[in-house]
């Protein structure tokens, strides 16, 4: 594990390899639905495309320069676009994670929900890890208005649901990143699980409490 903000291309290779074995394993997304980059010195790390993330390997993910033009491995994923949405739009991004699970591409499919607050916040958690969530309208998988939809929101949310899609987030390292991705799961699947219920939901000076503490 490593907690630097920019790392080497061998110590990235490493975490994103143990990472998306970790994501996969339990089931967190599927096939090669999924995609992970890195930052590093002079550029990027990431998942190459049609890639699964539980079985990757050192030689074969795909190292961009700083412009996103690849150096080695094989070609990244079509999704690295959002990727650098986020790194564009936040500084002090150093990785992003981008998963098809199961919850939180529910929640995204939703109708009627507020585009900028879009998960219900039951437990202080994902306000601790992320704060509120957006919602951006649905375009195809790579192309460029996705990207520019999720960089026109990308300063202000570090996670954000794609309409029918799924979820993605950024994070100073990638192993914040992959808590915060899973907190945004384990949210949605809360409120999948209870929209049938009366619910009590954190009030709005108790949400500000965590975002003053835990600013995102």
């Amino acid at each position: 594990m490593s907690n630097n903000s920019v790392i080497t291309i061998e110590q990235a290779k490493k975490d994103i390899i143990d990472v998306g074995k970790s994501i996969f394993d339990r089931g967190l997304t599927c096939g090669s639905s999924a995609n992970i980059s890195v930052k590093i010195q002079d550029g990027y790390v990431v998942t190459p495309t049609n890639s699964c993330i539980g079985f990757l390997k050192p030689d074969t993910l795909s190292v961009l320069d700083s412009d996103g033009k690849l150096v080695s491995g094989d070609k990244p994923s079509k999704e690295f676009i959002l990727h650098e949405a986020f790194y564009q739009q936040r500084p002090d991004a150093n990785s992003v994670i981008h998963l098809h699970s199961s919850y939180a591409t529910a929640v995204s499919c939703f109708d009627k929900l507020d585009e900028n607050d879009v998960v219900t916040p039951y437990t202080p958690y994902l306000i601790m890890r992320l704060g509120a969530i957006c919602l951006i309208p649905y375009f195809p998988p790579g192309d460029t208005l996705l990207a520019d939809a999720v960089a026109q929101k990308a300063a202000n949310y570090a996670g954000i649901l794609m309409a029918n899609h799924g979820p993605i987030v950024a994070g100073n390292n990638l192993w914040s990143t992959m808590y915060a991705i899973e907190e945004l799961e384990e949210s949605c699947k809360m409120m999948v699980l209870l929209q049938q219920h009366q619910t009590r939901q954190l009030s709005p000076a108790d949400r500000q409490t965590l975002i003053d503490k835990f600013k995102k």
